[in-house]
């Protein structure tokens, strides 16, 4: 069975790029005065940072990334989905994971230079023929998406999580998987996200996943439970 991560062009993508995502402590020491007063706000220190991370790659790790992949390898995931795909870390193991099933990627993204190094990244990677990176608002841009999506990754603005989820909705198959990153980082923020997977008799059976600042990992149960 094929594993691209294994492909010398997406391995040495990934290393280059994680070893650069390094240096996001720069970028957070210079949000440290709004983190600080966010703080005494009571806001999460991602949060009060938001306004200096145009330039961040706030990427997942590799061990996230290998589960990125193995999840999608496990659903067979043709069609994959990712809100706020930034700089394409996350978007590279979503991508292999497609080619490997033999379907597409599809991510999208507000920042056009993250749109821009995402895209070049890519193509590195060797992936851009299975990769598509949509520029501008998700809730415009996923409206290109036709279903049955078999896979979702949110890890865009948080406030958008939840919408973009109900956004997507019916396009998911019975049986798609769906990934929310940075639980515990926005607790407050993403509590509306998580009232509604986890809802008893809800759509989906959903549970948290220890891995990096929280990953929500929810199974759609299909259209029947949708809620009225």
């Amino acid at each position: 069975m094929t594993n691209s991560l294994r492909d010398p062009k997406v391995a040495a993508t990934l290393k280059r790029l994680h070893a650069r995502a390094t240096a996001d402590w720069l970028v957070f020491l210079r949000a440290l005065p709004a983190v600080l007063w966010g703080w005494l706000r009571g806001r999460s220190a991602m949060e009060s940072a938001i306004p200096y991370l145009k330039n961040a790659y706030i990427p997942i790790n590799a061990e996230q990334g290998q589960v990125l992949y193995a999840l999608a390898r496990a659903a067979q995931a043709k069609t994959i989905v990712e809100f706020g795909t930034s700089f394409g870390i996350s978007a590279i193991y979503l991508a292999a994971a497609a080619r490997d099933c033999g379907g597409r990627f599809t991510g999208t993204e507000l920042e056009p230079n993250k749109v821009k190094t995402a895209r070049e990244n890519l193509a590195t990677a060797g992936l851009d023929a299975v990769a598509t990176v949509l520029a501008g608002d998700a809730r415009e841009t996923l409206k290109e998406i036709a279903g049955p999506i078999d896979f979702v990754l949110l890890d865009g603005w948080k406030e958008m999580c939840l919408p973009i989820l109900k956004q997507l909705e019916p396009q998911l198959r019975p049986g798609a998987v769906v990934l929310c990153d940075d639980i515990k980082a926005f607790a407050k923020t993403l509590a509306p996200y998580l009232a509604y997977v986890r809802e008893d008799g809800g759509p989906y059976v959903s549970q948290l996943l220890p891995l990096g600042d929280g990953l929500e990992f929810s199974v759609y149960l299909g259209a029947s439970e949708v809620r009225s």
